[in-house]
C-alpha cells in the first residue's frame, strides 16, 4: 500500500513538473511546492516541522515552473528560490493575481468532483504529541497551498521579504494518505529535533503568525473533526487536526474521569407539566381527533366511561377490524368438513375464552383453535417453556387459577369497552386517537389470545403484527424475559384497572424545511454518559429509536431500545394495531403511557427485574406526563452513504417532524431526551446523528438532554461540537451545510 501511494505521488509530480532533481546524498533535494506541502502534511511529525521557512516570490509566471524548494536533509531549513534570480518585493503582501488565479482554478476543478466525504474532510494527524506553536504552523499549511510556519527561521536581511498567503476558502484541504504506513525521511529528520535560529525579527514574525492563526481559528477547525470513522475506511487515529496542542490539552482536561455530564445542568431544562401550557378541552374532532370515551364524565382517579354506549360494527379498510364484529367469519377452509357453513369467529372465541384452562397444553390449544392463520402455522414453544420451566409451581398455579381467567374476561369485554370504530392512522394523514388505559388493556388481552382477524395482503405489507403468535414461537431466553415483563403488566392491570387516558398522534410534516436558509441558533445541551431516557428524561419528549413499523420486533426476536421501551410501557404496543408504516416525513407521538416494569441489561442481557410503580403526574386530560416520539432512522449498508446531502436532509426532516409541536410556543416546550438514534445495527455515525438531532431540536425550539449510554468519549466529543457551534453563533442553516462550508 505504501509503495502504491508513493507511486501515485511520483506520477503527480511528474505531471506537474518539467524538471526535478533528487539527490540521495546528504546535500540537496530539489522538489516542487506540491511535494513539500505533501511532505509537510504526511511526513515527519509536526513537532519536527517548526523550522520550515518558505520564501514566496511576489511575481510568479507559474507556481510549478518558477518555484522550486531546496530541502536540506539535515533538517535545518527549507528555502524557496526563483530560478530566474528576480528580486522579491520589499513589502510583504498576499498572493498576487496570478497566484490567486491558480488557486481559484484549482478550487473550481475540485468543485466539479463528486460530492463525496473524502473530498471535503480533513484527515487527522497520527502523531498526537505536538507542541502548540508547531501545530499552529501545520494548521496554516493545511489551509492553503503553502504558507509560513509558526516559527520562522530567517536571516535578518530577508525578514521584510516574506510573503504570507491568505486563507482561500474555495481551496479544498488536502487529505493525507494512510498514516499507518511511515513516510520516508532522512536520518537527520528522524533525529532528536531541528536546530533553530533566534533573532528579534523571528520573534516579531512569530507573534504575527500566532495572531493570524488565532484570527482564523473558526475557519481552520472543522465540525467533521468530531466525527468518528470506521477503522476499515480510516485507519488513522482521530484527532482535531487544526487546533493547537494547548486547545487539544484543554479539551482532554475538560473531562476528568469523574465527570459524568457536560453542558447545561439537566435541572435547567424544561419538563412537563411545569413548562406545559394550558390544554384545550378534550373533544372528538372528526377527521382530526377520535376520542373513545365520554369526555364530560372524565374525572380524576375514576375509570373513564366508553363512548358510545353500544358497539358500532364497522368492517372496512379505514378502521380496525374488531374480533367481535359480525363480519369476522371463519373461512370455510379453516372449518371441519362437517361445518362448512359461514360461522362467526367471535362466537367461537367466546366459547373458548369462557372455559378456564388448567395447563399450558389447554391454553395453547385454545389459542390455536380460534386464532388466525398465522398462529395455526406457528409453534408455541416459548409459551410452553415459560409455563413449565420458568415459573415455579406457585406461580403456575396463580397463572391458571387467577391471572389467565382475568385476562380472558378482560378480552371478552371488547364489545363493551371499545364501542366506537377505531380509525387506522394511515400514511399521509395527521390524526390522533385518545382512549382509556382500560380500553388499551382490553385490546392487549385480545392480542395475547390472538383474537384479531388476519390482515389482508395489502394490510400485511403496510402494518405490523399485533397478535402475539410470534411471541410464543421458539424458546430463547429473550422470549422468556419478554413474557415475564408482559405478564407483569397483565397482572397489575387486572388487579387494579388504571384510570388514565392515552393519546396516539400520527404527525406529518406538511412541507420539508429549507434547512440551508435557517437562521435559528442552537439551543441548550445537557449530555451525560449515565442514566436513561425513561428515568432521567422524565417530563421530556422521549425519543423512541423506532422502526418504520412501530414497535419493531417487540413481539418477535428484537430486544433493543425500542422493544425494551414497548415492553416496560406495554400500552405502546397498541399503536401496532392501527399505525401504518411511517413515511420519511412522519412520526408517531404517544402521550400518557405508564411504566409497569423495571429491567436490567440490553438485548441478550435484558432481564425483567420486577414491577414498577409509576408516580408520573397526570395532565388535564388524565394522561401521564410521559410523551414518547417514535422516529425511524435510515439504515445504511455503507458508512459514507449517510453523509450525502439528501440523506442528511431526510434525517433532519424526520427528527424535526417528531420534535416540533405547532400548537405550542418554544418557551412552553419540554426538552428532547434522546441518545444514539439510528446507530448500532442501523449503521449511523453517533456524532453525525447527534448533530442532526441538535439541529432539528433547535429548529423545533427545544433543548436537548442527550444520553450516551456509558460512552464518555462520545459525551466529550458531542459537547465540544455543540460548544464549537454555539460559541461561534453558527446557525442551523450554516451547520446543515457543513459538507460545503466546513
Amino acid at each position: 500500500m505504501a509503495s502504491y501511494r508513493l507511486w501515485r505521488l511520483t506520477c503527480f509530480l511528474r505531471k506537474e513538473l518539467s524538471e526535478k532533481q533528487v539527490c540521495t546524498h546528504n546535500t540537496l533535494i530539489l522538489w516542487s511546492a506540491q511535494a513539500v506541502l505533501v511532505t509537510a502534511l504526511i511526513g515527519a511529525p509536526s513537532s519536527k516541522r517548526k523550522n520550515v521557512v518558505i520564501y514566496i516570490p511576489s511575481q510568479l509566471s507559474s507556481i510549478n515552473k518558477a518555484l522550486h524548494l531546496c530541502f536540506h536533509t539535515t533538517g535545518i531549513q527549507i528555502t524557496a528560490q526563483k530560478k530566474a534570480k528576480t528580486k522579491m518585493d520589499a513589502q510583504p503582501k498576499t498572493r498576487d493575481e496570478r497566484t490567486k488565479g491558480y488557486f481559484k482554478k484549482n478550487a473550481l476543478r475540485q468543485q466539479k468532483c463528486p460530492n463525496t466525504l473524502e473530498r471535503w474532510l480533513v484527515r487527522p494527524l497520527k502523531n498526537s504529541n505536538v507542541t502548540e506553536e508547531s501545530q499552529e504552523g501545520v494548521g496554516m499549511a493545511e489551509e492553503v497551498g503553502f504558507q509560513r510556519s509558526s516559527t520562522l527561521s530567517l536571516d535578518e536581511k530577508d525578514a521584510e521579504k516574506l510573503s504570507i498567503s491568505d486563507t482561500d476558502e474555495e481551496t479544498q484541504p488536502l487529505t493525507p494518505q494512510n498514516l499507518d504506513h511511515p513516510q520516508p525521511q532522512s536520518a537527520a529528520a528522524t533525529g532528536s529535533g531541528f536546530s533553530q535560529k533566534n533573532s528579534h525579527d523571528e520573534e516579531e514574525l512569530e507573534r504575527q503568525a500566532a495572531s493570524s492563526a488565532e484570527g482564523s481559528a473558526k475557519k481552520r477547525i472543522k465540525i467533521t473533526d468530531f466525527f468518528s470513522w470506521p477503522s476499515q475506511c480510516f485507519p488513522v487515529k482521530r484527532r482535531w487536526p487544526d487546533v493547537s496542542s494547548e486547545e487539544a490539552d484543554r479539551g482532554k482536561k475538560i473531562k476528568p474521569a469523574h465527570v459524568k455530564w457536560m453542558g447545561t445542568p439537566i435541572s435547567e431544562l424544561n419538563r412537563i407539566p411545569e413548562c406545559g401550557g394550558t390544554l384545550p378541552p378534550l373533544n372528538d374532532i372528526p377527521g382530526q381527533h377520535t376520542v373513545l370515551i365520554r369526555t364530560d364524565l372524565l374525572k380524576k382517579d375514576e375509570v373513564p366511561v366508553p363512548y358510545p354506549s353500544k358497539f358500532i360494527d364497522i368492517w372496512d379498510s379505514i378502521h380496525v377490524k374488531m374480533p367481535c364484529s359480525s363480519k369476522n367469519i371463519i373461512p370455510a377452509e379453516d372449518q371441519e368438513p362437517q361445518h362448512l357453513e359461514s360461522k362467526s369467529r367471535w362466537e367461537q372465541i367466546k366459547k373458548t375464552l369462557t372455559k378456564k384452562p388448567t395447563n399450558v397444553d389447554e391454553l395453547t390449544k385454545a389459542i390455536i383453535k380460534h386464532s388466525a392463520f398465522q398462529a395455526k402455522n406457528g409453534d408455541t414453544a416459548a409459551l410452553h417453556s415459560y409455563c413449565t420451566k420458568v415459573l415455579d409451581p406457585d406461580a403456575v398455579e396463580h397463572l391458571f387459577d387467577s391471572l389467565l381467567p382475568d385476562m380472558m374476561q378482560l378480552a371478552l369485554r371488547v364489545s363493551e369497552l371499545c364501542t366506537k370504530p377505531i380509525p387506522l392512522l394511515k400514511r399521509g394523514v395527521s390524526h390522533s386517537i385518545t382512549m382509556s388505559q382500560e380500553q388499551v388493556a382490553c385490546l392487549l388481552a385480545n392480542a395475547f389470545f390472538c383474537t384479531f382477524p388476519q390482515r389482508d395482503n395489502r394490510e400485511c405489507c403496510n402494518y405490523p403484527d399485533f397478535n402475539f403468535f410470534r411471541l410464543f414461537k421458539g424458546s430463547s431466553s429473550k422470549k422468556m424475559e419478554k413474557l415475564k415483563t408482559l405478564m407483569c403488566y397483565f397482572k397489575m392491570v387486572t388487579q387494579q384497572i388504571p384510570t388514565g387516558l392515552v393519546t396516539f398522534s400520527r404527525r406529518k410534516l406538511e412541507k420539508p424545511l429549507n434547512w440551508k436558509s435557517s437562521k435559528t441558533l442552537l439551543t441548550k445541551l445537557h449530555i451525560t454518559c449515565e442514566g436513561t431516557i425513561e428515568d432521567d428524561g422524565y417530563g421530556m419528549l422521549q425519543v423512541d429509536f423506532a422502526n418504520k413499523f412501530v414497535g419493531g420486533g417487540v413481539i418477535g426476536a428484537g430486544l433493543v431500545q425500542e422493544e425494551i421501551r414497548f415492553l416496560i410501557n406495554p400500552e405502546l404496543i397498541v399503536s401496532r394495531l392501527f399505525t401504518e408504516a411511517l413515511d420519511d416525513d412522519e412520526s408517531l407521538v404517544v402521550t400518557g403511557t405508564q411504566q409497569f416494569s423495571k429491567y436490567t441489561g440490553y438485548s441478550e442481557t435484558y432481564k425483567w427485574s420486577g414491577s414498577f410503580q409509576d408516580k408520573t403526574p397526570r395532565d388535564a386530560w388524565q394522561r401521564r406526563c410521559t410523551e414518547i416520539v417514535a422516529i425511524d432512522a435510515l439504515k445504511f449498508e455503507h458508512f459514507l452513504e449517510q453523509f450525502h446531502p439528501s440523506k442528511i436532509n431526510r434525517e433532519l426532516n424526520k427528527a424535526f417532524c417528531g420534535f416540533r409541536h405547532p400548537e405550542e410556543k418554544s418557551p412552553t416546550l419540554a426538552a428532547v431526551a434522546t441518545g444514539n438514534w439510528g446507530c448500532g445495527v442501523f449503521g449511523g455515525d453517533t456524532r453525525l446523528k447527534a448533530l442532526i438531532q441538535m439541529l432539528a431540536a433547535a429548529e423545533a425550539g427545544r433543548d436537548v438532554a442527550y444520553f450516551t449510554f456509558g460512552d464518555s468519549q462520545l459525551m466529550t466529543d458531542v459537547h465540544n461540537m455543540h460548544s464549537f457551534l454555539t460559541q461561534r453563533n453558527i446557525s442551523v442553516g450554516e451547520a446543515s451545510r457543513h459538507p460545503d462550508s466546513f
